[in-house]
């Protein structure tokens, strides 16, 4: 196989730095293993931001997710883990990451965390009539 899983987020500039924009993506294959028992965990990642100066390139991201497979991580810590990497990559205006886990022993998780860049002011929501 050459595609091999790997920690390493490569970034790209943001084309357009002066514009407030949103970008989203979908990870709805994202595998784990819990901690306890070594039996997998998926859930789907949903990836919310405000580009600061960099974005994170995609295909380098999927095989970041992917080198989660082998690893055993309490939901909590797995998506706090998750944020502080790319942040620590890209440093964006604002970030929200929601990881969704399957039903385990009849519960389903969902974990919800944010990192906002102090120095950043969000724009004025526009209603519209």
């Amino acid at each position: 196989m050459t595609t091999q899983p790997s920690k390493d987020l490569e970034t790209f500039d943001n084309p357009q730095p002066g514009r407030d924009y949103t970008i989203r993506i979908d990870i709805p294959e994202f595998t784990c293993l819990c901690p306890k028992t070594g039996q997998p965990d998926f859930a789907t990642i949903r990836i919310e931001y405000v580009p600061g100066a960099s974005c994170v390139e995609l295909k380098s991201l999927k095989l970041y997710m992917w080198a989660f497979r082998e690893q055993g991580a309490f939901h909590e810590a797995v998506t706090n883990e998750i944020l502080d990497d790319i942040v620590k990559a890209i440093a964006p205006n604002f970030m929200r990451i929601r990881a969704e886990f399957n039903v385990r022993g009849g519960i389903y998780t969902t974990v919800v965390v944010e990192h906002r860049n102090p120095d950043w002011q969000a724009p004025a929501l526009v209603t519209l009539p």
